[in-house]
């Protein structure tokens, strides 16, 4: 299982270029990819996508490459600024009546006159970019994997506990249909009592009332839907491929059936352990939201 968080660099160099391309990853829905390239190499764009998706299923990816050329660098004259100054030069002078001679120091300042030549990008500065990407990958699996490690463990404590919490509920609602008979039996007491009626409880009527909302309060089938879920959540989380969107579904599902438990009964201690098991689900859903 791997984290969608991470960051990885690698590196290259030949005899003209050194190469540095950082890659970060954060959590997303899809693979978006950004990658922040020159306009000289633009024709890597295709490439360096195809690598990573073929590597990474989830996240949101941002691609910086950096590059030095350790070649002497030659310069273009911007000839028509040059010819423009010059010929307005000779039009003061004309025009005005002064002398002097243009200077070339005075010239070179001008805003655009030199420019950097543009090199051809060589297929050797081309393979040091995807061999620097492809090393920025493997470091970045390399967190993200282990990220990934750290959330298993974390996943696995949690779902301990919510299985802990479980037991208790379902320890505990076996004394349902008793609460709910005593209750029934002492509030028809007390009502009896108000008006002075004689009148004798019928014990087979209260029987059936209790076991009818005995029914409606009965959490034996999601106490068997969270065990199940909670099985799934389990075996998903080891398996190797991703599994970010299908435990984010599980999560829903246990949630759903923590819910239900908490509104079928008034039961205090069912009650509790139900909203702490959904405080268990919460922190894990963050947690999911971080998976592959």
């Amino acid at each position: 299982m791997n984290s969608m968080t991470g960051f990885g660099r690698g590196t290259s160099s030949g005899d003209t270029f050194e190469i540095a391309v950082d890659i970060k990853t954060v959590n997303n829905r899809f693979l978006d990819v950004v990658l922040k390239l020159g306009s000289e190499l633009q024709p890597l764009e295709t490439p360096i996508k195809k690598m990573i998706n073929s590597r990474l299923a989830r996240g949101r990816v941002e691609v910086a490459i950096q590059y030095d050329r350790t070649q002497e660098v030659s310069y273009e004259l911007n000839r028509p600024i040059i010819s423009g100054y010059l010929h307005a030069l000779k039009e003061m002078q004309s025009e005005f009546d002064v002398t002097g001679e243009p200077d070339i120091n005075v010239i070179a300042r001008l805003p655009n006159v030199l420019s950097t030549k543009k090199e051809d990008v060589s297929e050797e500065f081309l393979r040091g970019v995807e061999a620097a990407t492809a090393a920025a990958l493997n470091d970045l699996q390399t967190m993200r994997g282990a990220e990934g490690e750290m959330l298993k463990n974390e996943l696995a404590e949690r779902l301990a506990n919510i299985e802990t919490l479980t037991k208790r509920v379902e320890s505990e609602a076996g004394n349902i249909s008793d609460e709910y008979r005593d209750r029934l039996t002492k509030r028809i007491n007390e009502l009896l009592a108000k008006t002075g009626s004689q009148i004798e409880l019928d014990q087979a009527r209260l029987a059936q009332e209790v076991a009818y909302l005995a029914d409606r309060s009965d959490i034996s089938e999601e106490i068997v839907r969270l065990r199940t879920h909670i099985e799934h959540f389990r075996t998903i989380v080891d398996e190797e491929k991703e599994v970010g969107k299908r435990l984010d579904f599980l999560t829903q599902e246990l949630n759903r059936e923590a819910n239900t438990i908490t509104s079928k009964t008034n039961n205090i201690i069912v009650k509790e352990n139900a909203l702490q098991i959904k405080s268990e689900i919460e922190k894990i859903r963050e947690q999911v939201q971080n998976v592959e």
